[in-house]
């Protein structure tokens, strides 16, 4: 198996390194991934201005890696055209990626860019604080997951996210809620105005949801497909307004 690993932390985060040594158990690993952060850039692709690589500055023990100056779905696209791949791993995200966060992570654009290239793509997550997550003890788990969906033909598009201290595995769904939204100003040394987004959720999770399982200490594992259609209010409105 040919595995392609990527983030959008950014070639020098510990998380690509831990999902590196652990996918090398399951085949050919190559790392291509961001040279700076670019977190939250969703599904951006770079169009006005050329993509380079260059050999990764990071040791990935003896492993092929690169950094390129584009976004994480820049870098599943450069690395799929540097040699065929069967399957993207993205991360592992310093950050969860659970419920809407789904529509502007980075990690999870280069999982579905994967699948849009006719690859299967998982993305893979874990809650950041003011300490780096102990990927040691992740190691067991992140091993559990990549078994489970390498060897499911079935599933092409997963998004994966791992509790501080995991007790079990769940399949769930995506927790579709609202958040905040809010803009918190606030001043730099120089004394000038900036601002910071906040995605804060406004309602407790339902059981069954991605952000459910993490709260309560399950790794969380959700099925995912590209198709936005809403297909309830489709079959609806053809039924009520069809259009000639």
């Amino acid at each position: 198996m040919r595995i392609l690993v990527t983030n959008d932390d950014g070639i020098y985060s510990p998380g690509i390194s831990a999902l590196a040594r652990i996918a090398s158990r399951f085949g050919e690993v190559r790392v291509v991934a961001p040279d700076v952060e670019q977190s939250s850039m969703g599904h951006a692709i770079t169009a006005s201005r050329p993509l380079f690589y260059k050999k990764s500055p990071v040791n990935f023990d003896g492993l092929d890696a690169y950094r390129v100056n584009g976004t994480p779905a820049d870098c599943v696209a450069l690395g799929s055209h540097m040699s065929k791949i069967d399957v993207v791993l993205s991360g592992i995200n310093m950050g969860s990626n659970l419920g809407n966060s789904m529509w502007h992570s980075g990690t999870l654009a280069g999982a579905k860019q994967a699948v849009l290239l006719g690859m299967k793509g998982i993305a893979l997550s874990t809650p950041a604080g003011n300490s780096e997550p102990d990927f040691e003890k992740l190691e067991p788990y992140v091993a559990k997951v990549l078994e489970l969906l390498l060897e499911n033909p079935d599933l092409t598009l997963a998004n994966v996210n791992f509790p501080t201290d995991p007790t079990g595995i769940q399949w769930t769904r995506q927790a579709v809620q609202q958040y905040d939204g809010k803009i918190v100003p606030g001043t730099d040394p120089m004394g000038r105005k900036h601002y910071w987004f906040t995605v804060v959720p406004l309602e407790d999770p339902e059981q069954g949801t991605d952000r459910w399982a993490v709260d309560h200490g399950f790794v969380s594992i959700t099925p995912l497909r590209l198709d936005l259609t809403n297909e309830k209010e489709l079959t609806a409105l053809l039924q009520k307004t069809p259009v000639h």
